[in-house]
């Protein structure tokens, strides 16, 4: 273990020793997505206390256990990815019907977010098993946070587009119609032919976040035509992970037109029935258009 994590694991005990932990539950515990100091003392805590933790990847889990001081034998680590999820999803409701604390923990992040995890959620359920989940590190909205997008409207998860071309193309094409910001998470391999592709969203912002909370963390916002340029200026800036914010659509401005819509719904629908509706047949804003719906309906 590293001596700096000795202190935030005794730390871990105090602060949530005395909080209940019930038996026969799997335990979804986010860890970091880079930096290890990243990890809540709830998670080490849990961690510690489990009979068993399932994960992607056994020797990257053990590494991260060991870095910690929670080194365990191999018996107590069960491999979970996407070729065995079904399968070992038994193996862990085995375990919790004998009474015992199973965590299940991705590579990296919030487990279940583009990664294995839903299934094996589902399945414990169903088997009448409790889920508790230990919320912490995700590079979803770690991006959004450093994106300085308005979202007003939400966002939208896409994760990962598809590795081929023509249906990645497809599906930028689709997100050219989409107004709110949408994440997605790319490769270091397949990052260029991604950019290229979202070229053809214009003067579109994007976020993109390499590395985050790592060593080498970058965060640049710039027009989608000018991420393959971007790119190519360094190769370095093609390597990491990568998460990427397409921010949400500029509103038009507005002619007024919204006004006239409102007054033809309101009489007729509910108020927010009525303003959905009119930002869809005029493209202005949502929250714009509740106010005018609010003044109309006070006079």
């Amino acid at each position: 273990m590293s001596a700096s994590f000795a202190k935030a694991l005794e730390a871990a005990h105090d602060a949530a020793g005395s909080q209940n932990n019930p038996t026969s539950t799997l335990y979804v515990v986010a860890t970091p997505i880079g930096n290890l100091a990243d990890i809540s003392l709830r998670a080490l805590h849990v961690l510690s206390l489990v009979n068993a933790v399932a994960c992607e990847d056994t020797r990257h889990t053990q590494q991260l256990l060991r870095a910690y001081g929670l080194d365990r034998p191999g018996s107590q680590l069960l491999a979970v990815h996407q070729h065995n999820e079904a399968e070992a999803a038994q193996t862990v409701i085995a375990r919790l019907s004998q009474g015992e604390r199973v965590a299940y923990v991705s590579d990296a992040g919030t487990p279940a977010i583009s990664d294995p995890g839903a299934r094996l959620v589902a399945a414990v359920r169903q088997a009448g098993f409790r889920v508790l989940p230990l919320p912490g590190a995700s590079s979803v909205t770690t991006a959004l946070s450093a994106s300085g997008m308005t979202g007003e409207d939400g966002f939208v998860f896409a994760g990962f587009l598809p590795s081929k071309s023509g249906e990645r193309q497809q599906a930028v094409q689709a997100l050219a119609q989409e107004s709110r910001a949408v994440v997605l998470l790319e490769a270091p391999h397949r990052i260029e032919a991604l950019a290229q592709a979202l070229a053809m969203l214009g003067e579109r912002r994007i976020t993109l976040g390499r590395e985050l909370t790592k060593q080498f963390e970058q965060i640049e916002t710039l027009p989608a035509q000018d991420l393959p340029r971007w790119l190519a200026e360094k190769p370095d800036r093609q390597r990491g992970e990568f998460v990427l914010v397409l921010h949400d659509a500029p509103v038009p401005a507005t002619t007024g037109e919204g006004l006239r819509v409102l007054q033809i719904l309101l009489p007729e629908l509910p108020l927010k029935t009525a303003v959905k509706l009119a930002a869809e047949i005029t493209g202005e804003s949502k929250n714009e258009l509740y106010d005018k719906a609010l003044a109309l309906k006070k006079g």
